[in-house]
């Protein structure tokens, strides 16, 4: 294994079992950028994110193979009421690792539309040669785990979009406003 990184594994050793430790600081620059994410207020909810990859690989003429799962949590704001969510992640893996002159080339910026891929192709990363990198792998599963509108319960009551009150913590008093289109009708009476 490399001392350089805990993710990086040199084919020569192979096979190997990794078991790697994801640390909060490695959650926290997987998901960065992400709206649901920066959203949170500070960090003190993310301290307990991170989890534990356990790997098998082994190779097989230029193709290295990895399978095991990866555990462990990813905290984002709640899509209604931007409290924090604890996302569980428990996944079983199995990628192909390939060197990177074997993968289909990059598209141009000549308006080409793209590679097609096949499924098989999905769970494909490439590698250098020599060293193989979890990372990329790992860095993937704690982004896909986030849902689209991550819900810090199913009935969350979300904020008030008036005064920004969490109605999950205690009603607001807000008046809901008049719709523009019905305001020259405010002042008309109708005869009883």
């Amino acid at each position: 294994m490399s001392s350089e990184s805990p993710f990086k594994v040199a084919v020569r050793d192979l096979p190997a079992t990794r078991r790697i430790e994801i640390t909060p600081v490695f959650v926290a620059e997987a998901v960065q950028g992400m709206p649901m994410r920066d959203a949170l207020d500070g960090d003190a909810a993310a301290e307990r994110d991170g989890g534990a990859a356990e790997l098998e690989l082994y190779e097989d003429g230029t193709s290295v193979f990895a399978h095991g799962s990866i555990t462990g949590q990813v905290t984002v704001a709640c899509s209604r009421c931007i409290g924090p969510v604890a996302i569980p992640i428990d996944e079983r893996v199995r990628v192909t690792f390939l060197p990177a002159h074997e993968l289909p080339a990059e598209p141009d910026e000549e308006g080409e539309e793209g590679v097609e891929l096949a499924s098989d192709d999905l769970d494909v990363f490439p590698y250098d040669g020599e060293t193989v990198d979890l990372e990329p792998l790992v860095r993937e599963q704690f982004v896909l785990a986030v849902p689209f509108a991550p819900l810090c319960r199913e009935d969350c009551a979300g904020l008030c979009p008036q005064c920004g009150a969490d109605r999950n913590v205690a009603p607001c008093q807000c008046e809901k406003p008049i719709d523009p289109r019905f305001g020259p009708l405010a002042g008309l009476k109708l005869p009883t």
